[in-house]
Formats: structure tokens, sequence, C-alpha cells
């Protein structure tokens, strides 16, 4: 029997990349797939996202993985350094690089391959990668200096996107704007939650991530208040149950006693698969069709859980611990991180399977 197991949905990434569509109508979409697809396995939700314009990547190899997989559309990397042999495997392959560091724009000076698309990014307000918007020009000018270079568009990050209660959002639309007004090439401004909360920031092309696996970026809605569905769904099975007496303790540390005579749990999976180590005690875990909750620490290989709720519980039965009814931002909530941890952090014991 297989241990922790993740199912990864494709009709879910489907739906998900629609809602973006129906969002953001008219736009270009270029999902975003770094990270190994959000820990989903970046080809199988390249090829399950089909229809999306483009993809975007952080590095060469991951552009590269994209390429040998298949996928043959338009690949843009984040945060790529330049060098000769990035250029010329850029523009062999059809990737786009984007611009923001004047180290990148000495490489691609000395470039002198075939020609590549580029990116400019500009620092709204998030400070982080960009050139500062008052260099707009500049930039620009130097990239027009360049003959191997092909200017693709203008792009910047939003860092509070998530709270429409924050001032910066606002600020960094108005910055950009003005830095790029009457400036030829395309416009790039909205991750999940530009594309859920903010339409003056869906510009012509959109760069959806988390909201492409079912995850929600915004602090005041849920994924289901959003209409997405979860692409992974994590599973491990009841490996043991046993009757405590009333006021032993459960696992290391001894954090957990037993209120009660009660029937305690073991589920197959722990830190070693990627399950967050810091889940408390009361974090949800779905068996049996019912939410039993997690008491004791977690293990390396191994949690526990009380089975009060779920008496019916058989060894052999298959535990959610996020996906189809349990959500994964709950789950993150609860181990004070947030979904893209979560999966990002699964490990090779983790089989995956693709529905």
């Amino acid at each position: 029997m297989r241990r922790a197991l993740a199912t990864i949905d494709r009709a879910a990434l489907a739906h998900n990349l629609a809602r973006v569509r129906a969002l953001a109508p008219g736009r270009r979409v270029y999902a975003a797939v770094k990270a190994d697809g959000y820990g989903h396995g970046a080809a199988t939700v390249a090829h399950a996202l089909a229809d999306a314009d483009g993809f975007a990547v952080s590095s060469l190899d991951e552009a590269l993985q994209l390429r040998w997989a298949g996928i043959d559309r338009p690949v843009l990397m984040l945060s790529q350094m330049l060098d000769a042999t990035v250029c010329a495997q850029a523009a062999e392959q059809g990737f786009e690089i984007v611009l923001f560091h004047d180290a990148q724009l000495d490489a691609l000076a000395a470039y002198r391959g075939p020609p590549v698309t580029v990116w400019i990014k500009l620092d709204s307000g998030m400070h982080r990668l960009g050139f500062a918007c008052e260099r707009a020009g500049e930039i620009a000018a130097r990239v027009d200096t360049c003959p191997q270079a092909s200017h693709g568009g203008w792009l910047t990050h939003l860092a509070c996107a998530d709270d429409a209660r924050s001032p910066l959002t606002r600020r960094q639309l108005a910055a950009f704007e003005a830095a790029i007004v009457g400036r030829a090439g395309q416009r790039s401004i909205a991750n999940s939650a530009g594309v859920l909360d903010w339409p003056e920031s869906h510009a012509d092309t959109v760069r959806p991530g988390i909201m492409l696996y079912g995850s929600s970026p915004l602090l005041a809605r849920s994924a289901a208040d959003c209409d997405l569905r979860p692409a992974m769904t994590l599973s491990a099975p009841l490996i043991a149950r046993q009757t405590v007496a009333a006021g032993e303790p459960i696992g290391y540390g001894a954090i957990s006693r037993t209120p009660e005579s009660m029937p305690v749990g073991v589920i197959g999976i722990g830190y070693g698969d990627g399950y967050p180590r810091h889940a408390p005690p009361g974090t949800p875990v779905l068996l049996d069709g019912v939410r039993v909750p997690l008491i004791g620490r977690v293990s390396m290989d191994m949690i526990t859980v009380d089975l009060r709720a779920a008496p019916a519980a058989r060894v052999g039965d298959r535990a959610t611990l996020w996906g189809e009814d349990l959500p994964a931002d709950e789950i993150a909530a609860a181990a004070g991180t947030i979904a893209y941890e979560l999966f990002c952090r699964l490990t090779p014991r983790v089989a995956f399977e693709i529905v």
C-alpha cells in the first residue's frame, strides 16, 4: 500500500485557468509554474494548462524542463542572471528574459548570437527586483542599442495585493503607469491576487500562480469564495489504532494527553514527507468522511489523531491531509505558514498520481 500520495487533478487546474480567463478577459495569461509547478510537477501542470498563452519560471533550468517535456509555448524567465550561454539558449529555445539589473544589461550588450526577447522589470515599490521607475527611459534606450534584443514589454510585481485595504497597490500601479506612459511594449502587472481583486492591474498580460493550484492568495476570501478548486489532494493511510486510557501522554514531548479513554490513530505521514512539523494539536485531518484533530507532535514518519469523531475508521483507510474538502490554506494557517510552502516542501517520499 502506498503511504503518502499526492493526487494531481488536471481538471481542477483547467478549471482554475478558466477562472483567470473569466476574471481577466482578453488578457494574455502566462501561468507561473516555477518551483516544479508549485510542487505539483511542472510538466504535468503545463500540459494541463495547455491553453495558457505562455508560462513563467524562475530560471533557465526550469525553462528547459518544460521544453524537454514537449511544451512549446513562450516561457518567461523571471529571475535568471545572464551570460552569453544563457542568452544563446534563450534565443534557441524561444525563452523570454526578464531584465532587472545592470549586470544583465552588460551581458546582453556583449551578446552576439541570435535575437532574444527581453522584458524590463521596474521596481514600483516592492524593492526586491527591478530597475527604479525613474530609469525606465534610460533602460529602454540601453536595450534599444542591443541589436540582438527584441523588447517584449514591461512588468512589475505587486507586494500587497492580497490585502484590499493596503494603499501600496494603488501607489505601485500609479508609479508603474507614470514610468511607462507612451512607451511601446506589453504591460504585465497582475499576480494571482491582482487577477482576483485588482482589475486595474490586469494590463495586457497576467501572471497567475497560486490561484491556478486552487489556493487563495487573499487575506479576506477563501479559495471556495473565489471558485477555485484544489489541484492537489495529499493523503496517507491509517497504519494503526489503539484505545489509550485517560490522562496518558501522546508522542514526543508528551505535549498532549488523552482527556478520557479514547481511540487514537496513527497516520503514515510526517515531516519526512513534507507535512509541516509545526502543525499544532487540533490541526484537522479528514478521515472516514469527518474531521479529526491532530494530537501530539508531528514525527518524521507519523502523526497521531483523535479518532473519537471517526470510531469506524479502520487500519488501511486513507486520510486526507489537505485537498478536496480540506483546504491547504486552512492547514497552512494552523501551521503558521502558507499553502505555497506546503506544496513546495513535499519530499521525494511522496508518490504522485495524475488524474
